[in-house]
C-alpha cells in the first residue's frame, strides 16, 4: 500500500505563506507520521526545515508570483504584470507537468496558499484542491487597475474552481470560492524555552525593553539604526545581517556564527516571548504569530497593498499595537517606543488554533 501523499503548494511572495503553510505541515506529518509531504515551491529549503521537522521533497517551481519588490515595502507593478502575463500565458504546459508529476507519485490530496493556478491543477489531475489563505491575489490586484483587472479576472475564476477554502482570521470576504470554512490564526510554536534563547544569545533587558525588528524574508532597504543609541538600557534583536555592529543589538545571523549556532533555526516566533513588542511591516505570518503568544505590535503603514489594511484593523482589535506612518519610522528618533502602547479596541480573543484544525481535516482525509 503506498504511502498517503500531500501535495503543498506555495504562492512565490516573501515568507509569509511558507511559513503559515509548513506550520501545518508539520503538524500533518506529526498526526500522520507515514505521510509524503512534497513542498512546492521557490521559497528557500532552511526556511521549510525551521518549521518542518521530519523530512519532505522539495519541488522548486514557481507557479506565481505574488508581488514584485526590492524590500518588504517597495512594490514594483510593471515588473508584477509582466512575469502574470507570462505564467498565464504557459497556464497550460504548467498545468500539464505538474498533473503528470501528480498521478506519477499518487498524490491523494493538494494543498495550497495560494497560487490560483493550482485548483485547476488540482481538477485536472482529478484530485481534491483545497486553499488557505485570509486574502486572494485577486484582491490585492483588482485595486492597481489596467491590465491587472483582467489578470484578477483570471485569478477570481481559477479560485472558483478550489473545493474548499479555510479561510484565516484578518480576511477580506474571498467571495470567488465557493465553499469557504472558517478557521483560527495558524503558524508555529516557539522551540526554546525563554531562558534558554537569552543564555544563547547573552540576552538581559527588562522584557518591556526588548524589541524584535522583524520584516519579513525581504528585509527593509534603510532601517535607521542610528536611533538604536538613544536606548542603552534596551535590547534590540533582528535578523538583518547587512545590520551594523552597535551595542544593544543582537544581530541573530552574525551572532550565531560567533555562538556555533545554526541561525536558519531560529526562528522570530523562538524570539517573542522574550520581547516586550515586536516591530514589522504588515505581514500576516507575523501578526499571527504575535497574536497567537499575545506579543504587543508596532507595525508600519503600507500604502498600495490592499491586505495592509486587513492586517493593521486587526491588530487594532486584538492586539496591545502601535501604528506607525513611515516618516515616524524612517525620519524620526523613534521616541515613539517610549509611548504607551493602544490597548486592542475589542475584547474577545481570535481562535488560535487554525494550524490544527486545518491539518486535522487533512489527515482525516489522507486516512479515509
Amino acid at each position: 500500500m503506498s504511502r498517503p501523499t500531500l501535495y503543498i503548494a506555495i504562492t512565490n511572495h516573501g515568507f509569509g505563506h511558507a511559513v503559515r503553510i509548513s506550520s501545518i505541515a508539520n503538524l500533518v506529518q506529526k498526526m500522520c507520521p507515514d505521510v509524503l509531504l512534497v513542498m512546492v515551491t521557490t521559497a528557500p529549503r532552511w526556511l521549510l526545515e525551521s518549521y518542518i521537522y521530519g523530512d519532505f521533497i522539495y519541488r522548486p517551481r514557481a507557479f506565481d508570483v505574488g508581488v514584485i519588490q526590492s524590500d518588504s515595502i517597495t512594490m514594483d507593478q510593471q515588473k508584477t504584470l509582466e512575469k502574470l502575463q507570462e505564467i498565464r500565458s504557459k497556464e497550460r504546459s504548467i498545468i500539464a507537468g505538474e498533473v503528470n508529476f501528480i498521478k506519477q507519485n499518487k498524490v491523494d490530496l493538494l494543498l495550497a496558499d495560494i497560487p490560483p493556478i493550482a485548483a485547476k491543477i488540482a481538477q485536472a489531475a482529478d484530485i481534491p484542491g483545497w486553499m488557505l489563505s485570509n486574502f486572494g491575489w485577486d484582491f490585492i490586484y483588482r485595486p492597481w487597475g489596467g491590465k491587472f483587472v483582467e489578470i484578477a479576472d483570471w485569478i477570481g475564476e481559477c479560485f472558483g474552481q478550489c473545493e474548499r477554502l479555510f479561510r484565516l482570521p484578518l480576511h477580506e470576504p474571498m467571495a470567488a470560492f465557493p465553499k469557504i470554512f472558517n478557521v483560527g490564526l495558524t503558524g508555529g510554536n516557539p522551540r526554546y524555552q525563554p531562558e534558554e534563547i537569552k543564555a544563547k544569545f547573552g540576552i538581559h533587558a527588562d522584557p518591556e525593553k526588548t524589541v524584535l525588528l522583524s520584516f519579513g524574508g525581504l528585509g527593509l532597504a534603510q532601517i535607521p539604526y542610528q536611533n538604536l543609541s538613544r536606548f542603552p538600557d534596551w535590547q534590540f534583536i533582528s535578523f538583518d545581517s547587512n545590520a551594523p555592529e552597535i551595542p544593544n543589538l543582537v544581530n541573530l545571523r552574525k551572532d550565531s556564527e560567533k555562538n556555533n549556532i545554526n541561525s536558519l533555526h531560529i526562528r522570530p516566533v523562538d524570539l517573542m516571548p522574550i520581547c516586550g513588542r515586536i516591530v514589522s511591516k504588515p505581514g500576516y505570518s507575523t501578526f499571527s504569530e504575535a497574536l497567537r503568544l499575545e506579543i504587543p505590535i508596532v507595525s508600519l503603514v503600507r500604502e498600495g497593498f490592499a491586505e495592509s489594511k486587513l492586517l493593521l484593523e486587526g491588530i487594532q482589535d486584538y492586539s496591545y499595537h502601535q501604528i506607525l506612518p513611515p516618516a515616524e519610522f524612517f525620519d524620526s528618533d523613534w521616541e515613539c517606543l517610549r509611548q504607551p502602547l493602544e490597548p486592542p479596541r475589542k475584547s474577545e480573543k481570535l481562535d488560535k488554533n487554525g494550524s490544527e484544525a486545518i491539518a486535522k481535516a487533512v489527515v482525516e482525509y489522507l486516512q479515509k
